[in-house]
């Protein structure tokens, strides 16, 4: 069951438990399960807002801060070609095209030909696309760690690891 713990008080999940679940006579409703569940997604959204929140703050579109991380976070770090960023964004070339010319218009990346081949363009980070993105993932680790940091470093390992867990099975 899902109701808060005697000495805990009870959150938006619980309630929403306890409303819910005479609605599923013939369905199996596991009231944990459910509780768990609704309080991922509000966690997901909070941090999904907190983003969004810290790319805005930064002067940053969404597109043009996920483009920068990942441009940035590769294992050539702020260097890559085209069509390299459309496959880990999962966009096509021609997106990938628009927003590169919107990065560059704003000086946060420049394309240059590619060392060992004429033919071909590499993306780099300007050292203002790395501020940029740089102000944007203080921010946003700010939201992070306020909302984290109401955990105690046993928690925090014990979150951890249940998680993990999670996205291991989630891997397989």
């Amino acid at each position: 069951m899902a109701a808060a713990v005697a000495d805990e008080p009870e959150d938006w999940a619980d309630r929403h438990v306890a409303r819910w679940r005479d609605h599923w006579i013939d369905v199996a409703f596991d009231d944990e399960v459910e509780a768990i569940m609704l309080r991922i997604d509000h966690i997901v959204r909070y941090f999904r807002r907190a983003k969004q929140d810290a790319v805005a703050d930064a002067g940053l579109q969404d597109s043009e801060y996920d483009t920068l991380h990942h441009l940035i976070v590769r294992d050539t770090p702020g260097r890559a070609s085209p069509s390299d960023l459309a496959v880990d964004l999962g966009i096509s070339n021609a997106g990938m095209s628009g927003r590169l010319d919107s990065l560059e218009r704003a000086g946060w990346i420049r394309r240059r030909t590619s060392e060992t081949d004429r033919r071909r363009v590499q993306v780099e980070a300007t050292e203002e696309g790395v501020e940029a993105w740089r102000r944007a993932m203080g921010l946003r680790g700010r939201a992070e760690d306020e909302l984290i940091g109401e955990l105690s470093a046993d928690e925090r390992t014990e979150l951890a690891r249940l998680l993990k867990k999670l996205t291991l099975r989630l891997e397989e």
